[in-house]
């Protein structure tokens, strides 16, 4: 069967483009998969190498348990699995990386072994890194790159065709992307990936595939990550500016079988997103904004509970994050710098969103359990949601959203989604 994924990135239909949504968040996931079972969309859900791998990562889950997961969700929501497509980021040796070259790229390989067998079908092969053999005083080379890139394809194909898949893989090399998480406040821009770096890249690839006897699979390499000039601080957002990548997108007409896929285009605005999508960006990937929404809709229920419901049965959901975050600091205390209360501030509010690894949480779970619970027991007075959730508000009033927490929480999220809609949509 057809990947729809490639009918997408193409623009058959009435989209020329898709948002790939990175997020382990089952809050989140619910929130998507109940838009893709109402409007009856596909929807494609990404895991990173650190969140989800072989060893469990820092969600605990191996790419089987992370498609489990996903899937039962689904299930509980009655929307059919086949509206929803997995996607595998960052996949080589990234979390290997303090290894020699043959060791890591062993357990690069049983990485990328491990997702195709659970079923992705949007795959990353991202070989960018120095490993603990490289010469540190130099860069990789493309040459490297692509061969370890192209062993770690070699792997996915092999494994392909031992296991009953419905559905060919579609592949993403390249990686020209900041550090993860966002940008530092420190930085004055971004700079956006070189025509020459690009072009080195593919025909790079290409040159290295025909070695390895693979060239005749290359239309399942689809896209390339590149950096068009978007990223995120703390309390920054680095718009697109279609002028500056210029240069770049027009290149990619040379290649009429690819797109690009860009990383980190959390926090732009719908037109910007457009804008991307029309320049060639055509797969675009948000994971921190959806999170960062949730924690929004979270604090304004938070907000509306003080208001309704006695002190001693609140939930207190901002004050328990907090203090979870002040006593597991490892999340977020290399990430976020300067005063004590530039720093408080960060912990709640930054872009970066440094909240999303405490809110699987189980004090954290336990006070969103009580928030909903909390709500399930009356009615948002109307004056109170538009003071906190005025968006929501809106569709109440029209009678398109009912109110219910959970549902406001949703749709909130679906704030997000909403404007990635507009920028791949005709």
């Amino acid at each position: 069967m057809e990947n729809i994924l490639k009918e997408k990135v193409k623009g058959e239909g009435n989209t020329r483009g898709i948002a790939s949504y990175c997020t382990a968040n089952a809050l989140v996931i619910e929130a998507l998969l109940y838009h893709a079972k109402e409007t009856q969309q596909p929807v494609l859900i990404e895991a990173t190498a650190n969140q989800v791998n072989q060893y469990g990562g820092y969600t605990g889950m191996t790419p089987q348990n992370f498609a489990d997961f996903v899937f039962h969700i689904a299930d509980q929501m009655d929307c059919s699995r086949n509206l929803i497509y997995l996607g595998g980021d960052h996949l080589g040796p990234l979390t290997f990386r303090n290894l020699p070259e043959e060791e890591a790229m062993e357990k690069a390989k049983v990485l990328v072994r491990e997702y195709v067998k659970a079923g992705f079908t949007k795959i990353h092969l991202d070989t960018s890194m120095k490993l603990e053999s490289d010469a540190k005083d130099q860069p990789l080379s493309t040459e490297i790159v692509a061969k370890r890139g192209a062993a770690l394809y070699q792997v996915c194909m092999e494994t392909l065709g031992q296991i009953d898949s419905k559905v060919q893989p579609v592949f993403i090399i390249g990686s020209e992307v900041p550090i993860p998480g966002g940008a530092t406040e420190a930085e004055e821009g971004i700079s956006v990936t070189k025509v020459t770096d690009f072009i080195d890249t593919v025909e790079t690839y290409q040159r290295v595939f025909d070695e390895y006897g693979l060239l005749d699979t290359w239309e399942n390499i689809v896209a390339v990550v590149v950096q068009p000039g978007v990223e995120f601080g703390d309390s920054q957002v680095f718009p697109y500016d279609r002028e500056e990548a210029k240069d770049l997108c027009d290149s990619l007409k040379a290649y009429p079988s690819l797109v690009f896929e860009g990383h980190s285009t959390d926090y732009q605005t719908k037109e910007n997103l457009r804008e991307m999508v029309a320049d060639g960006i055509a797969i675009l990937k948000v994971g921190p904004a959806l999170t960062f929404r949730l924690r929004e809709a979270l604090f304004s229920l938070s907000f509306m509970e003080k208001e309704l419901i006695p002190r001693e049965k609140c939930a207190c959901f901002i004050e328990v994050l907090e203090e979870v975050m002040l006593a597991q600091p490892e999340n977020w205390i290399h990430h976020y710098h300067g005063t004590g209360e530039e720093i408080a501030l960060a912990r709640k509010y930054s872009y970066s969103d440094r909240c999303r690894y405490y809110l699987s949480n189980a004090q954290v779970q336990k006070a969103i359990d009580q928030l909903f619970h909390n709500f399930d027991k009356i009615t948002i007075p109307l004056n109170l949601m538009h003071q906190y959730m005025p968006n929501q508000y809106e569709k109440v009033i029209r009678g398109e959203l009912k109110n219910e927490a959970r549902l406001l929480v949703y749709d909130a999220v679906l704030d997000v989604v909403a404007t990635y809609e507009y920028a791949i949509k005709r």
